[in-house]
């Protein structure tokens, strides 16, 4: 199996872009973008999917130490064909509308509604007491900055994006998982800033599904492959 640092660096690349374009955590950040000052969000949204990326890796790399590399590989295969099939039959079966994104959408605007009311009348009084009452966290950082963190990270935890990163990191050198999930991060994150809603809502969810499911299914074949090839 090959554990090369450019290897784990261009298939953690193209497994994030793809992943990760149009989930979400991506309509997220682009709506909130559309509020809350950018570099804030991006910061925010960046920075929970480093730690996300890390972490993520850390349980990869640790994976083989916890039972036989042999099994391990055999698992991290399993995933990635299932991944695969997964990805196509959403893409096939699905109409191709922004269901996501209206749903996050619909989550962010209520949330900015009980935001907004909440700051009607008596607002000076208000906003005494809440420099009082505020966590300890939000005295060092803003909470636009925690905000795009808390929905980022929770929104990525258990998603498909992450547990295929921690099968690719018990498979491939765990360095170049990290740097290349990190360099997809930034680019997809920035994307969405940047780009805004126009961008997520011009993007075709069955596309990226069709896409992504291909591309674990050729993981899948090269994972299996250097089993059988190694055997023989």
């Amino acid at each position: 199996m090959g554990l090369s640092l450019i290897e784990g660096f261009t298939k953690s690349l193209a497994m994030t872009v793809l992943s990760e374009i149009g989930d979400k955590t991506f309509f997220a950040a682009a709506i909130l973008a559309m509020r809350h000052p950018r570099n804030l969000v991006l910061s925010g949204c960046l920075t929970a999917l480093i730690v996300m990326t890390i972490l993520s890796a850390s349980l990869g790399w640790a994976a083989p130490n916890l039972i036989s590399r042999r099994w391990s590989h055999h698992l991290t295969t399993v995933l990635f064909f299932g991944f695969g099939l997964w990805s196509l039959w959403e893409g096939f079966t699905e109409e191709g509308e922004a269901e996501e994104l209206k749903e996050v959408e619909a989550k962010l605007n209520a949330d900015w509604k009980a935001e907004t009311g909440s700051k009607k009348g008596d607002s000076k009084v208000r906003d005494d007491l809440k420099k009082h009452q505020r966590p300890f966290l939000t005295q060092f950082f803003s909470p636009v900055f925690l905000k795009a963190f808390s929905i980022t990270f929770f929104g990525e935890w258990g998603d498909k994006s992450q547990i295929a990163t921690i099968g690719l990191a018990s498979d491939e050198n765990p360095f170049g998982v990290v740097l290349g999930g990190i360099v997809g991060q930034a680019f997809c994150t920035t994307a969405a800033v940047l780009g805004g809603k126009s961008l997520a809502s011009q993007i075709s969810e069955k596309m990226v599904a069709l896409s992504s499911g291909v591309l674990f299914i050729i993981f899948g074949l090269l994972s299996f492959l250097s089993v059988t090839g190694g055997e023989s």
